[in-house]
């Protein structure tokens, strides 16, 4: 480790803690680690690691403390006894929550004289350390910029605002994002399967597909950000049309339909709202309701 890099203590070991603090250690920051379970350190101390045997110990060995435990609840149960050694320090906490509970983490975080970012983590722990990973991050700017060579450690640090619950609210949706397509991709490789195409044979094309498809978001955010929806690509009309060759498709060869179902459902409703010649995008419409 040099010692030109800022000192770090990661609070949790589980898999993704411990990815967290194995990407800062193979980046020289001097990096202490806790966990409650002792044994979880020892990895990372044979790597060079500090392993402190308290909470105490560990927040007051670094300026940046980097937490990574279940929840909310646990994250106050460990810090909760060590509050007098938060003050002149900055909090980074990448426990999965709520947007609500990082706004009262913060306030938290302040009332005993930290700074505080919340975080959120777009990988799994094999991609920490990976520039190509995001690592969101919502607080203030100062506070950011400050820690931004630190946090690049573990992966692209993006900003999001000022308003601490951002990074929560951007998982969340993210989260939504990455299932949808997931799932949508295995309803698609079950149908083409019925037929004795591999889903490796599928795959390639379903990537370059959502290519295009990528394409289409740029085009309809505008439209969604303005509240108008003109259909001079494709109406909710085509869109039911087509998602019915579907639907039969995958019928015919004993595949669920519980997804392309639901899509038709908003499709239908979205037509009821007076969308039918307007693009996909008037769909938000009726989410939004």
């Amino acid at each position: 480790m040099t010692t030109d890099r800022q000192a770090v203590t990661v609070l949790g070991l589980g898999r993704m803690g411990s990815a967290l603090a194995a990407a800062l250690l193979e980046r020289g920051h001097p990096t202490t680690v806790w966990n409650r379970s002792a044994a979880k350190a020892r990895p990372l101390a044979d790597r060079g690691a500090r392993a402190a045997t308290t909470p105490g110990e560990a927040v007051t060995a670094s300026p940046l403390i980097v937490a990574c435990v279940l929840d909310h609840d646990v994250l106050r149960t460990v810090l909760d006894p060590v509050t007098g050694s938060l003050a002149g320090r900055t909090l980074v906490n990448l426990t999965s929550g709520s947007p609500e509970q990082a706004r009262e983490a913060e306030k938290w975080a302040r009332a005993h004289g930290a700074d505080y970012l919340d975080g959120a983590i777009m990988t799994t722990p094999p991609g920490v350390g990976s520039p190509e990973t995001m690592f969101l991050y919502s607080g203030e700017r100062a506070v950011f910029d400050a820690h931004r060579p630190t946090l690049t450690a573990l992966g692209d640090p993006v900003h999001l605002g000022t308003d601490v619950g951002l990074a929560s609210l951007y998982d969340a949706a993210l989260l939504g994002l990455m299932w949808s397509t997931m799932t949508g991709w295995l309803h698609g490789t079950a149908v083409v399967g019925a037929e004795g195409t591999p889903a490796t044979g599928f795959t390639p094309v379903a990537i370059r597909w959502l290519t295009a498809v990528t394409g289409f978001l740029t085009t309809y955010a505008p439209q969604v950000d303005a509240g108008t929806y003109p259909g001079d690509d494709a109406t909710v009309d085509v869109q039911i049309a087509a998602v019915d060759h579907l639907l039969h498709a995958a019928e015919a060869r004993g595949v669920d339909n519980a997804l392309p179902e639901l899509m038709k459902s908003l499709m239908l409703q979205a037509k009821a709202a007076g969308h039918g010649s307007d693009s996909y995008a008037s769909l938000i419409e009726v989410l939004k309701k």
